[in-house]
């Protein structure tokens, strides 16, 4: 996988523990320092892609040339829109379409550049390229049912861990590239939703298996963390696209 742009190192962050499942107060602009601390605070927005036009209901995965719908580009407006008010810096995406093209509005907001970092991509699928739960995509033909004989690792994909292990050294070295080339400021991380799903059971000290059925992480959604120094002080969830999740198609993993 390839990474450009100003994350140069892979250092895993430490002493990354949550204070809490869910946060929904943020930091107003500029605000940096912990309430009568003195403590730099780092913040780091990692958000989902919009939807992606796939009328065929594919499990796209990593493949090339899925783009974002009228309604996705339309979510990656409000993403922007919700973030215009903050101190952000720096802006990288994953090197898929939907990322990048979620990921632009922001930067242009911003007048920032639009960095590219492959530890954020959507995770590995051994049923990538199907109609998952039709045909030979679906859990009733016996011939899928090696791929899914061990949920917990999971044995149709990317392991859990790996995934977990990616995803924080790819927050850690955004925020090291935020005070080193800007002097601090705000991230913007455009990733996916097992990707995004994985690193928040990882931070908040969860098991990382889970029914996919019921990830926190909607269309365009964007998970807030906020850093003190090295510790993680608090993770907030917003869906600025809320309104237009009705009717939105979304595939599992995507």
């Amino acid at each position: 996988m390839s990474t450009t742009g100003p994350v140069l190192d892979g250092d895993q962050a430490h002493g990354e523990q949550a204070h809490g499942e869910q946060d929904h107060g943020e930091q107003g602009r500029g605000d940096r320092t912990g309430a009568g601390r003195g403590v730099p605070h780092d913040v780091v927005h990692v958000v989902r892609h919009g939807e992606v036009h796939n009328p065929d209901r594919i499990l796209y995965g990593r493949l090339a040339d899925y783009h974002l719908s009228e309604r996705g580009r339309e979510m990656a407006d409000r993403v922007a829109e919700h973030l215009a008010d903050r101190d952000v810096r720096l802006v990288t995406a994953s090197s898929l379409d939907r990322a990048q093209e979620t990921a632009a509005p922001v930067a242009a907001a911003h007048g920032v550049g639009l960095h590219t970092d492959d530890r954020i991509i959507e995770a590995g699928n051994r049923f990538e390229g199907r109609r998952f739960g039709e045909g030979q995509g679906s859990l009733r033909n016996p011939g899928n049912w090696w791929l899914v004989r061990n949920p917990f690792r999971p044995s149709w994909g990317e392991p859990y861990a790996q995934i977990a292990r990616r995803m924080r050294e790819a927050v850690a070295d955004a925020r090291r590239a935020a005070h080193r080339l800007y002097g601090g400021g705000e991230v913007v991380l455009v990733s996916h939703q097992l990707p995004i799903e994985t690193l928040r059971r990882s931070l908040e000290g969860r098991h990382l298996w889970h029914d996919p059925r019921h990830r926190h992480c909607n269309l365009a959604s964007v998970t807030t963390l906020t850093y003190a120094g090295d510790d993680l002080v608090s993770i907030a969830y917003s869906e600025p696209a809320a309104d237009l999740l009705p009717g939105a198609a979304s595939t599992p993993g995507a």
